[in-house]
């Protein structure tokens, strides 16, 4: 049976919790909810759960996942993924990376394999530490900085509230996305994504 590693990005601690640069860590919570898990300390330097994910026709359970929330800064991600992959014996091809994503207005979704890491230090750290690129990427839309803002002094904002309204449902569907991707494929998963 596959397992499948889903990583949600984001910076440790409370004081970064409502941060934009969290959504990824949002999400990892969210599926865990999902899966009946609790995210507990693992020796990757992450919080991790595992559960099956949904069930399959004929009513088999489905595939393992290990969703999994870094506690190392955002900029040092790549030691922790490629420790945890690693550890569960998995290859790039079965790693989710969810991450926020400035290029896509706040509350769109996007899914991706691949491709450059856009200035994100998550994505850099994680490309340099599994030495490749060729993973697949929940991109959670935050929009670009508003006027003259450091696209960095964006991330690190806590969610406006006017976006704190409907956080709950981008969160939801980021979640809907990374299960879509590991039970329908890439391809199903961009084409009801997308739309």
């Amino acid at each position: 049976m596959d397992t499948w590693l889903l990583v949600g990005l984001g910076n440790p601690g409370p004081s970064y919790a409502g941060n934009r640069h969290n959504v990824g860590a949002m999400v990892v919570d969210e599926l865990a909810r999902r899966g009946g898990a609790s995210l507990s300390r693992h020796k990757t330097r992450s919080q991790v759960a595992e559960f099956r994910l949904g069930i399959l026709p004929g009513g088999m359970p489905g595939p393992k996942v290990v969703v999994a929330a870094p506690q190392s800064y955002m900029n040092e991600s790549g030691g922790p993924v490629s420790a945890l992959l690693q550890y569960y014996s998995l290859t790039p091809d079965h790693l989710v990376v969810v991450h926020d994503e400035l290029d896509i207005p706040f509350d769109d979704v996007r899914l991706k394999k691949g491709g450059g890491e856009g200035g994100h230090n998550g994505l850099r750290s994680i490309t340099k530490s599994i030495g490749t690129r060729d993973y697949l990427r929940v991109r959670v839309g935050v929009g670009r900085p508003p006027g003259r803002m450091d696209p960095a002094d964006h991330v690190l904002r806590d969610f406006s509230a006017s976006e704190r309204k409907v956080l709950p449902f981008v969160v939801d569907t980021a979640a809907d996305a990374a299960e879509s991707v590991v039970l329908d494929g890439l391809l199903a998963a961009q084409q009801r994504f997308h739309s």
